[in-house]
């Protein structure tokens, strides 16, 4: 420990944010430009080295935390990224993309805030990048073998850069135009600037990993050949099977699923568009979901300029300390306020807000709009008629009504792989009982060779999973091609997040 005292000296400290008039005209990082590096090393100084440190079991990855806390803390940035790097590959992204449930499992959070574990991981990679510490680590000798990996979300990244390293060839096969998936097309700029992706591609290429862009694995090219063809198959396509909301009105125009509107928005940012075929511009919004996709399509919303945006939430508006059913160290439910709610507050963007932009209690009973025009052409939906709801899910009497909405985007959350892409088909896979990829103890499918990782075999979950999940897999594709591996498994398919 560099200060045995600083958990009790030093106060818990966040980098500051831009202003919110300010953030809302641009597409960049919310936080300020270099905010992080002059307070990142007093907050590491809280870390209380624990003899038994549960930010290790509330992180999937495992990650090494009082280490390179205790590293950052004697600005020892390079031993700290090597530590950092050893159990991720990727925390550039799980440092601003992670709601980071490490820190809720930190023991000082018993009774204290938590150390800022996901800011300090941040600025190591961010530092390691600036000083030249990251570095392409191609394979001394190739193995002779060959891998496809389908998509190139987290998961399939993560899995793509193990087993290059590992000595065989790893080809990503990618439907979309540019390698990312999610990363690339759901995540805004605002979260994850795409500079830091790209990044991380170029290394990647740099070991020797090829990607295969605009090849739809199912339609563009047959599974089974594709199987034919290499030495294993691991499939990393998400979870991207999007819930519906099946209510009078909804086939009325102007609205649109989450993921039909985000990236195109990205897509401007990559320069595809000069102003997005879906924008909010001078709409009156209304975003149904609570989540953190819904909060992206707010903080999009607001840089586009709506007339006003409301964030429905089916659930009761949680407290802001840890309920007494949900106690350290899991990771609690309680009222957090993403930035783009801070920007709605400020704003004032929503007249009908409980608080910040959402309504909580509240569920969409039908949407309402214009009646059909000449030639029986689809009226654009005008209206959203929503009741209150109590903790059940049940509707209370007479707490009716309705927002205007001449936009409405739908955010619910995702129910696995898609069924109808011809991949599962062609490969003859199985899927269990919540509509995913069925696989084994290893990852493995019922097509011999062929392995799951990531979302599409847990289903939706979060980027430090999907990266865990892909680590596993390719140690699992390495002991299959070689007979044995040296690759580390941080997750099994069974392990879930800490719960009561």
């Amino acid at each position: 420990m560099a200060d045995p005292k600083g958990f009790l000296s030093t106060p818990r400290r966040l980098p500051p944010r831009r202003p919110v008039a300010e953030r809302v005209r641009d597409w960049n990082e919310v936080q300020v430009p270099g905010g992080l590096l002059p307070i990142v090393s007093a907050q590491a100084g809280r870390c209380m080295d624990c003899g038994i440190p549960f930010c290790h079991a509330s992180c999937p990855l495992g990650n090494l935390i009082p280490e390179w806390n205790e590293l950052v803390s004697r600005d020892d940035w390079r031993r700290a990224s090597e530590r950092l790097h050893a159990t991720n590959n990727f925390p550039e992204f799980t440092g601003r993309l992670c709601p980071a449930p490490c820190e809720s499992g930190c023991v000082l959070a018993i009774n204290q805030p938590a150390v800022t574990i996901e800011d300090v991981e941040r600025a190591i990679v961010d530092r390691a990048w600036e000083s030249g510490y990251v570095i392409p680590k191609p394979p001394e000798r190739l193995s002779g073998k060959t891998v496809a990996v389908i998509g190139s979300g987290p998961a399939g990244l993560a899995a793509a850069q193990q087993l290059t390293r590992a000595g065989h060839t790893v080809a990503v096969y990618e439907r979309a135009d540019r390698v990312g998936g999610l990363l690339r097309y759901g995540i805004p700029e605002f979260k994850m600037e795409k500079r830091h992706l790209d990044r991380r591609l170029a290394q990647m290429r740099a070991e020797g990993t090829k990607f295969r862009t605009g090849v739809g694995v199912g339609t563009d090219v047959d599974a089974a050949e594709l199987r034919a063809r290499y030495d294993a198959l691991v499939v990393a396509v998400g979870a991207t099977a999007w819930r519906e909301l099946s209510v009078p009105g909804r086939e009325l125009a102007g609205i649109h699923q989450a993921m039909e509107y985000l990236p195109l928005a990205n897509r401007v940012q990559e320069g595809d568009f000069a102003r997005p075929p879906i924008t909010a511009e001078g709409r009156h919004v209304v975003i149904v979901g609570g989540g953190d996709t819904g909060a992206d399509c707010l903080g999009t919303v607001l840089r586009q300029g709506a007339a006003s945006v409301t964030q429905l939430d089916i659930h009761v508006r949680p407290g802001t300390e840890r309920p007494e059913d949900q106690p350290w160290p899991v990771h609690p439910k309680i009222y957090r306020m993403s930035a783009a709610h801070e920007e709605a507050q400020q704003l004032g963007a929503s007249p009908d807000a409980d608080v910040d932009a959402r309504l909580f209690s509240a569920a969409t009973i039908r949407f309402e709009g214009a009646h059909p025009g000449p030639g029986g052409a689809t009226g654009g939906v005008r209206a959203l008629r929503l009741v209150g709801v109590d903790a059940d899910g049940r509707p209370e009497p007479g707490s009716e009504r309705v927002l205007r909405a001449d936009m409405v985007l739908l955010a619910l959350g995702f129910s696995g792989p898609e069924r109808d892409g011809g991949l599962i088909d062609q490969l003859g896979l199985e899927l269990d009982a919540r509509g995913n990829i069925a696989r084994d103890e290893g990852f493995a499918t019922g097509c011999e060779g062929v392995f799951a990782a990531g979302d599409a075999g847990r289903g939706q979950s979060l980027i430090v999973w999907a990266i865990a999940e892909g680590r596993s897999a390719a140690a699992a594709v390495d002991r299959y091609l070689a007979g044995s591996t040296t690759l580390p498994a941080p997750v099994t398919p069974a392990d879930r997040p800490m719960v009561v």
